[in-house]
């Protein structure tokens, strides 16, 4: 080694021995917070006339303090915004005249900050009843997605780029993209429904309780991965929506007013239109009596934009000539026991409770099961049964009738209370040699009285089975009151189940599933156990009423 090189390798180490040993400074004087805050509040088009302003709804402010370094506005209408030399221009959107209280925060060195508050009093006179009319049909009007529509579904940026930042261009879903799994079909199974109560317009989201979170908001349900999931997630109740003038990108580009309408939907309370993106403002970007589409900033991430498309029309995406050739029925019509000749009987109390832990011991008793005035009644009674202390029926077509594809209707009324759990389903009828989930399992309706007039609708299967079923639920008002028609339409491009012609859920079939052989029959009445969950201590008795089971092909 030379002595130059070693002279320089000495010389770099002092350098940088020097350097680390050098104390940071990091004072920067004084620390005083901000004071002298003032503020003062600028109604456009205020006059003596119109004290309220122009009915744009838009007040400038203006605020100044000693010793402030940037100040932020926190309006009472939920939103803010920082302002580092202390003007601003709002626009508050609500209509009418309204008072709102503006919180002004001066921060200074270090963090310092002192604030203060002032309340201002403005109009606005926005309104779009044309929108509101196509919302609604002037009283009340159901939306669904677009399924079939390429882009029902998507992402785009959202900038100052013209040219790009008013459609999906990042991603556009295509027809029924999110039929193909159980972790994100929940979506096409929303109804959003459009109302007038008076004046006011009201929105209400039935999802049947399972909702398709981006993977980012999956923690608001509890959920968690990288994916995009349906999880369980109540948006029960009626939501107000305010309309107001948009203030996106969009409205900015030259050529905005073929891009969007202009209008934005303001839903109360964190509601939001089915696919969960941490967002409760929607714009709307172009609307007709039947197509809506809708863009609206991602929460939490403003560099993307996510676009809806909405149409009046249920999805279905395997539409099938209905099956009107009735094949069999049972009409209940000669009281006693049900018919031998089509049903026999599951009886005791099987293996875990039927494998679900259930609290019923199961008999061909006539009190508990009994075909009367023209209707079967499978009653469930709190009594010591068999070693449990509940007894009940489960009848069955196996080994008498079963079929592949076709129409079941079943005319029922279902019993109430907690811890009740009747079912019409299908099983495999090769269950014997291909063990449940292999046989597959068709469940046409499951109710449980802990969550009186939800009815759910679900499918079993390999990868799918128990408490990963492939399944959909909704509610039905008076299922323990009234008589509903319980069906399914199978066939070998899908699975769907209805209540009345109300769709619950579908799924699509293809050769790798099981819903391609013969299948039978299964009426039940269970108690408790892992779905039917806590049973009532008061309970006594309840009775599931069937009037028919018809299959169509």
């Amino acid at each position: 080694m030379s002595n130059k090189l070693i002279i320089k390798i000495v010389s770099l180490f002092t350098i940088l021995l020097m350097t680390g040993c050098q104390k940071d400074d990091y004072t920067f004087g004084s620390i005083n917070a901000p004071s002298n805050l003032k503020v003062t509040a600028e109604i456009v088009g205020k006059t003596a006339d119109d004290p309220y302003g122009d009915g744009s709804g838009t007040v400038k402010f203006t605020a100044a303090a000693d010793n402030a370094i940037s100040y932020k506005y926190v309006y009472s209408d939920g939103t803010s915004d920082n302002a580092p030399n202390g003007k601003i221009t709002k626009r508050f959107t609500k209509t009418g005249v309204n008072t709102y209280t503006v919180t002004v925060v001066a921060t200074g060195k270090g963090g310092s900050a002192s604030n203060t508050t002032i309340d201002v009093e403005v109009k606005s006179d926005f309104s779009d009843d044309q929108a509101v009319q196509l919302l609604t049909g002037g009283s009340s009007k159901k939306w669904y997605w677009a399924a079939g529509e390429p882009g029902h579904l998507g992402v785009g940026q959202n900038d100052g780029d013209a040219t790009k930042n008013f459609y999906a261009n990042y991603y556009q879903a295509g027809p029924f993209e999110k039929a193909g799994s159980p972790t994100s079909s929940c979506l096409y199974e929303n109804v959003l429904t459009f109302s007038l109560d008076g004046e006011q317009l009201k929105f209400q989201l039935d999802n049947g309780g399972s909702t398709f979170f981006n993977a980012a908001f999956s923690s608001v349900a509890g959920g968690s991965g990288p994916d995009d999931a349906c999880l369980s997630y109540n948006t029960s109740g009626v939501k107000t929506v305010s309309l107001s003038p948009s203030e996106s990108v969009v409205m900015s580009n030259p050529d905005h007013a073929t891009q969007t309408r202009g209008t934005t939907m303001n839903f109360s309370d964190g509601g939001f239109m089915g696919y969960y993106i941490g967002q409760s403002s929607y714009e709307i970007l172009s609307i007709t009596a039947n197509r809506m589409v809708v863009r609206a900033v991602m929460g939490g991430n403003p560099a993307l934009a996510w676009y809806h498309i909405f149409t009046t029309t249920p999805p279905n995406q395997n539409p099938t000539t209905d099956y009107t050739n009735l094949v069999w029925s049972e009409e209940f019509n000669t009281d006693g026991a049900p018919d031998p000749a089509k049903w026999g009987y599951d009886l005791g109390r099987g293996n875990n409770g039927w494998g679900n832990n259930e609290q019923q011991n199961y008999t061909n008793s006539a009190s508990n099961i009994v075909v009367q005035g023209g209707v079967l009644k499978i009653t469930a009674k709190k009594e010591a049964s068999g070693g449990a202390n509940y007894s009940s029926a489960r009848i069955k077509t196996d080994g008498k009738y079963s079929f592949t594809y076709g129409k079941v209707e079943v005319r029922a009324k279902l019993p109430a209370g907690g811890g009740t759990w009747p079912a019409i389903w299908m099983l495999g009828q090769n269950y014997a040699t291909k063990i449940w989930p292999e046989c597959g399992e068709i469940d046409i309706m499951e109710h449980v009285g802990n969550s009186q007039n939800l009815i759910h609708g679900t499918l079993h299967y390999p990868g799918h089975s128990a408490g990963n079923a492939n399944t959909g639920s909704k509610t039905i008002p008076n299922v323990s009151t009234e008589f509903h028609i319980y069906k399914t339409i199978w066939s070998p491009a899908s699975v769907a189940i209805y209540v009345d012609d109300t769709l619950i859920h579908t799924v699509p079939n293809d050769a790798s599933l099981p819903f391609n052989s013969d299948f039978f029959l299964i009426l039940n009445f269970a108690m408790g156990g892992t779905f039917g969950g806590n049973i009532d201590p008061a309970f006594s008795q309840a009775t599931f009423e069937v009037d028919y089971v018809r299959v169509y092909q």
